[in-house]
Formats: C-alpha cells, structure tokens, sequence
C-alpha cells in the first residue's frame, strides 16, 4: 500500500499489526505489542492516529526510543498525522505480555516471568525478607533445567535478574514478575 492511500484507509486494526514490527530497542526479537506496552490505538474523527503506550515502569529510558519507532512505522506506512500518549496508569505489568512474547523472551535466552503479578502486591516487598531459596522455580532457557538459582535481583536493565544454571552453569536473565 503506498504511503498515499494509507493515510487514508488506516484504521486501528490496521496499525496493531504494523506495530508488531516495531521491535523493543532492549529485546529486539519481541515487539512492543507482544510486549504488551502499546495499550491502546484509536483514530479520532479528524483523522489522527492516537497510540497509547505504557512503560514497563516509569523511569525506562526506552520510552523515548519505542515512541520514536512507533512514529517512524506510522509514518512509513503513510499515517503523518499521530499522537502518542503515555498512560502511567494503571501500571504496567507482565500480565500483560502475550504467549508469543514469552516464548521469544525464551528463545532468545531470557527466561520469561514465573507467575502472574495479580498474584503479587502492588510494591512486592516480600523479595526483602524471603529466605534464600523461596524464590519460584525459574527454568533456564538454554537447557530447560530448573536446577538454577539467583545470582542476582539486578540483571542487565532493572526488569531482570540474573540466575545462573547449577547444570549447564550459563547465566541467564530472568524477565521478573511485576
């Protein structure tokens, strides 16, 4: 379709499939929508695009960069008139992940979340006083062991810990609950 005619046959269901090609600058191999950040997409009477999006917790400087790819797929699929919006509310969580986002976070060596964060409190402290062992089973995603542990509660971005695998000993992430 060329950038002519988008513009002006987009509708919503159009461009959530476009922004399943929009990549996460963090974890390339899942989208933004499998990732389940991009919240809501509406087109209002006067022809613009809204996209609402919602970080995985309100300090990711990823933002900046997911909006800036979300503008530019728009806008290569003729859509020139956008607004995106950031809703802080209700927060994010990773409940909101699809399967398929799990199953990639896998792939690529992240182990995705255990559990579902409704199971978790709003600001879940309990991480401060468990005991060294309660921690969920986490599987690793190189060789399908559970025979792992937490090395780390910090990963390489704040949403992940590191665990390593005490059977084929690689370290991994793990995507955490929240």
């Amino acid at each position: 379709m060329n950038a002519i005619n988008a513009s002006a046959t987009a509708d919503a269901q159009q461009v959530w499939q476009w922004l399943h090609e929009v990549g996460d600058p963090e974890i390339p191999v899942i989208s933004v929508i499998d990732l389940g950040i991009v919240r809501d997409v509406a087109m209002a009477e006067d022809g613009e695009c809204v996209v609402t999006i919602t970080p995985t917790y309100s300090g990711c400087p990823a933002m900046l960069v997911i909006a800036d790819a979300i503008g530019e797929t728009l806008q290569k699929n003729g859509v020139q008139r956008y607004r995106i919006e950031t809703r802080l509310w209700p927060a994010w969580t990773t409940d909101w992940m699809s399967e398929d986002g799990r199953r990639k976070l896998k792939e690529y060596g992240i182990a995705p979340p255990v559990g579902r964060a409704v199971e978790h409190q709003v600001i879940d402290i309990s991480a401060l006083s468990r005991k060294r062992g309660a921690e969920p089973a986490i599987e690793c995603p190189r060789c399908g062991s559970f025979n792992t542990r937490l090395s780390s509660e910090f990963g390489s971005t704040s949403c992940k810990a590191l665990h390593v695998c005490n059977d084929c000993h690689e370290p991994f992430d793990y995507f955490k609950c929240h």
